[in-house]
């Protein structure tokens, strides 16, 4: 039985926050892991003379998309999703922003693997309760009765209106890590992987699916799963 390796992790590379973001090490953390599949948050270009978005884009293999929901005219903010196999079609990108809130995309994006089509949706949720609730259903709408993984950082840290609680009824499996802090990872905070209910979710032994984890170099934590196909 194959595995896929899954991999999420917000970098916190923004440039005048963390004047310290190693963006060499972030690549050389990912090829350490060697996921297949990798969704990473707070990609940032602003301030910057390189261009993170495109140096991250080949960490993993030749396949990459970005979602940038902040564009300047110093560089752009989002997200990136990165994978060693091709996409049946063109990655598609959904406004899930809340009101006036900071703007949020979700990626949602057609794999095919060595081991079959996987839907893959990569984002990253707001801070508030209702924001987050909002976005959630709108993930929901984005599942697909297919292999499906929903992933990202959720910021998901209170029960009432979670995000777990909305996705729970289609998306049944998911990570249960610490992430945050990162020294002492005691809440379940951010990288959440859910598997969408299918007739054959990934032919997954839930009891053997291998699951690691690693502080990052600043405030989260990442995390890779391995999903047995």
């Amino acid at each position: 039985m194959a595995t896929i390796r899954i991999m999420t992790w917000n970098v916190h590379g923004i440039f005048h926050l963390n004047p310290g973001f190693d963006l060499d090490g972030v690549c050389s953390v990912i090829r350490h892991w060697s996921p297949d599949i990798v969704a990473l948050q707070e990609v940032d270009s602003r301030g910057r003379t390189d261009d993170p978005f495109a140096l991250l884009a080949k960490a993993v293999g030749d396949h990459s998309v970005d979602a940038r929901s902040i564009v300047t005219e110093d560089g752009d903010y989002g997200q990136v999703l990165l994978s060693r196999w091709p996409f049946a079609e063109p990655p598609k990108i959904s406004d899930v922003s809340y009101q006036e809130r900071e703007p949020r995309r979700a990626i949602a994006a057609r794999i095919l693997s060595d081991h079959g089509e996987v839907r893959v949706i990569a984002t990253h949720l707001g801070l508030s309760i209702h924001e987050r609730h909002a976005q959630a259903h709108a993930l929901a709408e984005l599942v697909q009765p297919t292999r499906t993984l929903v992933l990202g950082d959720f910021n998901d840290w209170f029960w009432v209106k979670s995000v777990r609680g909305v996705l729970a009824r289609i998306c049944p499996v998911r990570t249960r890590l610490r992430t945050f802090p990162a020294r002492l990872p005691m809440m379940r905070l951010d990288q959440n992987l859910r598997l969408a209910r299918s007739r054959d979710p990934f032919g997954m032994d839930r009891s053997q699916g291998p699951l690691l984890f690693g502080p990052s170099s600043r405030h989260r934590g990442r995390c890779v799963s391995g999903i047995e196909v």
